[in-house]
């Protein structure tokens, strides 16, 4: 996997998969990196398919998540622990930040910008060009301009995460690659990930930028879709 910052901060439109991406991306890298990994959920604008829902799981895995400081994790508490500001502090630990959708969920990380290092964080923004809003790379630009605007960061990398869920073929990863590599050149930020279940990826033509990351839908039930 190409190496990033210490502080991984998953961003992008509402519905996106940004928590399953971050469940995954952090699994893949408890795999590749020494010492304590925590997520920190700080989505406050969802109150389904959140990290913070899957807790025991990820702890028995080595991953420490950090959430709401109400220990009610099926309500919608806008409530954030104080225990947020020791992985952005202390430098033993790698972080994965769930950031909330839009620029709504985007604001809550600007409270934290001052304990957050230039040099020590990326940023990261989910496509689903099958999510209204983000078909385009112009919508994905839009979306991407109000996201820094609130969270008074940028970003630093693209995730094509396009899917249908289970019903995602690989001319929906390809779609949205197309989508992926427009932002790219036009707003010079590199395609960092490709996101997709594990039937796909021996589809994934060789010429496509980015660390591929399987995807297992751990924050949706057998019955869903």
């Amino acid at each position: 996997m190409e190496k990033t910052k210490r502080i991984r901060i998953i961003t992008g439109h509402y519905g996106s998969g940004k928590s399953e991406f971050s469940i995954n991306y952090a699994l893949k890298l408890r795999k590749e990196v020494e010492g304590r990994l925590a997520i920190s959920d700080l989505d406050v604008v969802n109150v389904y398919f959140r990290s913070r829902g899957r807790k025991e799981f990820l702890e028995e895995n080595g991953i420490h998540l950090i959430s709401s400081s109400v220990d009610a994790p099926t309500l919608d508490i806008p409530a954030l622990s104080a225990e947020i500001h020791t992985p952005l502090l202390n430098k033993d630990y790698n972080n994965i930040i769930d950031l909330g959708g839009d620029k709504v969920g985007a604001t809550v990380i600007a409270r934290y910008k001052n304990m957050i290092d230039d040099d020590d964080y990326d940023m990261f923004f989910v496509v689903n060009a099958n999510r209204e809003k983000t078909q385009t790379a112009e919508e994905v630009m839009r979306y991407i301009d109000e996201i820094e605007k609130a969270s008074k960061l940028r970003v630093t990398g693209l995730i094509n995460n396009t899917h249908m869920l289970k019903a995602t073929t690989i001319e929906d990863i390809k779609k949205g690659q197309e989508v992926c590599r427009k932002v790219s050149k036009l707003k010079n930020i590199p395609i960092k990930f490709i996101s997709c279940l594990e039937a796909l990826v021996k589809e994934i033509p060789e010429d496509f930028e980015g660390d591929i990351i399987p995807i297992n839908l751990y924050l949706r039930d057998d019955w869903m879709m």
